[in-house]
């Protein structure tokens, strides 16, 4: 569709919109809301297709307007974070899924740098992960359990400790896109150097499968989500660095808000991986079967969630919008 055309089609509606933001009169939420989802799949169409037109700065101005009339009277319903989990953040993270894939490409130039590099100088092992961190794991293969660095400490004060550190990582790769995007991708790139140095460190003592099949218990998700809050500040610094059609200083407002909406999707996550680590992690010899589920139910979160199901949803609403207005 033209310009011109989705213009003409889209007019009155829009005006109707405007004069109804603009009138002094109280206006009942739920219908200022049904509005608004009109407009922003309006706009969502002029951001694939009209971009940086004067169609796109107008309908950007007014979905700030919108946005901020609802969210200051509208009644929050006991359903919103249930809405939040199930459609808003897919549907926003559909749109961000680039940015992801970016974070993790990073992440797995820096794994491989660091698997290299422990695979031809055992020095950088111990550079990376420290000679305290090695030594102990070194001796935990002399003694034919890998990972027994994972039993050292009780389940609750380890499921605690985890989960607490985890999440301060996250926040950390989240709060470097302050610096712009190459902060956040400096600190992902920063795990992934550390990850690969880790694991290559087990294939050296030909441990490989042994110590791999029970980190990534609680490392599918832990790594993953790594990578998201990586994804997550990318947001916020790609922000600062392209404000498009906004100042700078609303595109970075908008960034930060849309980077913290990928960062608080995490904590779940974080929870979970913490609780794994601490309570499931230490039982390195349960059977291979209950091993491999949990790593392949982790995955299948992870990719579902942050690849798959956001991806769907877009489809799904684009598909009602081309509907609506056929």
């Amino acid at each position: 569709m033209r310009e011109a055309a989705f213009v003409k089609q889209n007019k009155e509606k829009w005006m109707a919109f405007e004069k109804a933001l603009d009138t002094n009169s109280k206006i009942d939420p739920d219908y200022l809301a049904d509005l608004y989802i009109q407009l922003t799949n309006d706009l969502a169409y002029a951001q694939s297709y009209f971009e940086k037109s004067k169609t796109l700065l107008y309908l950007n101005s007014l979905a700030s307007q919108a946005h901020q009339k609802i969210y200051v009277n509208k009644k929050e319903s006991g359903n919103r974070i249930i809405d939040f989990w199930k459609t808003e953040f897919p549907l926003f993270f559909a749109n961000h899924q680039i940015t992801f894939l970016y974070a993790f490409i990073i992440f797995l130039v820096a794994v491989a740098i660091g698997s290299i590099s422990t695979y031809y100088d055992d020095s950088f092992t111990r550079l990376i992960l420290g000679d305290r961190y090695v030594n102990e794991t070194l001796e935990n293969i002399r003694n034919g359990n890998p990972a027994g660095i994972y039993q050292d400490e009780g389940a609750l004060g380890m499921f605690l400790w985890i989960t607490k550190n985890n999440i301060q990582v996250g926040m950390m790769c989240f709060a470097a896109g302050l610096l712009t995007s190459v902060g956040s991708a400096y600190i992902v790139f920063s795990n992934g150097i550390m990850v690969g140095t880790f694991f290559t460190m087990f294939s050296n003592n030909d441990v490989a499968v042994e110590a791999w099949s029970v980190i990534m218990l609680h490392g599918t998700i832990e790594l993953s989500i790594i990578v998201v809050c990586g994804a997550a500040g990318m947001i916020m610094g790609n922000a600062i660095l392209f404000p498009g059609s906004y100042s700078r200083r609303v595109s970075f407002v908008r960034g930060a808000k849309n980077g913290l909406k990928v960062l608080i999707s995490t904590i779940p996550l974080f929870i979970t991986a913490g609780f794994i680590e601490g309570f499931v992690t230490r039982y390195a010899f349960m059977p291979g079967v209950i091993k491999y589920s949990i790593l392949l139910i982790s995955a299948a979160i992870i990719i579902g969630y942050y690849v798959i199901y956001p991806i769907h949803l877009k489809r799904k609403h684009e598909e009602v919008y081309r509907a609506q207005t056929t």
